[in-house]
């Protein structure tokens, strides 16, 4: 049994909680914790993540994913590190509807770059928002220049957005093992 570990990430809002959750096989492990009331991210949601989601999902008998989503703020940033450990390849999640995080998450895809050189794809995410801004824009707004880098649509809360979102990624996983050394 071969099993693949992924991580996802993103700015702070951005989706990745509810990215597990609508496709994980088993019960979500999540760490929320309450935002203080009294916090400006209070407005946006009513808990964080504080260390960790994680969820599973089996592929076929050979190939099982091994998904953890990262907390967003940096107060948790020392998770980052830690989780990924043994990545494979890694999902930057980010809010296309809200383009005051693009900076946010340009410096989270330069974190998890420096963390380990493996594949990753960019989820343009809350794309069924009238606001949002299109995967070519965000290619832009975030400087990735490297047209191999996979900026995806994406709608966290539908299952086979997410599906597709984690098949390029795998596909790239298993392009780059397959690669000549």
């Amino acid at each position: 049994m071969q099993t693949v570990k992924m991580v996802i990430t993103g700015p702070f809002s951005s989706g990745k909680t509810e990215f597990i959750k609508s496709i994980s096989e088993i019960e979500v492990v999540s760490t929320e914790s309450p935002i203080a009331k009294d916090s400006p991210e209070s407005m946006e949601k009513a808990n964080t993540t504080v260390a960790m989601d994680f969820g599973r999902i089996t592929v076929d008998d050979d190939l099982v994913l091994y998904l953890f989503g990262t907390p967003g703020q940096r107060r948790f940033d020392f998770m980052w590190e830690i989780l990924a450990e043994g990545m494979l390849g890694f999902v930057v999640m980010v809010d296309s509807s809200k383009p005051e995080t693009f900076r946010e998450a340009r410096s989270i895809l330069e974190t998890f770059r420096a963390y380990a050189p493996t594949p990753y794809v960019v989820a343009a995410n809350k794309q069924d928002h009238e606001d949002a801004w299109k995967p070519e824009d965000l290619r832009i707004a975030l400087r990735i220049e490297d047209e191999n880098v996979k900026l995806l649509s994406c709608v966290a809360k539908n299952k086979e957005s997410v599906k597709e979102v984690l098949l390029e990624l795998l596909y790239s996983i298993l392009e780059e093992m397959d690669a000549p050394k």
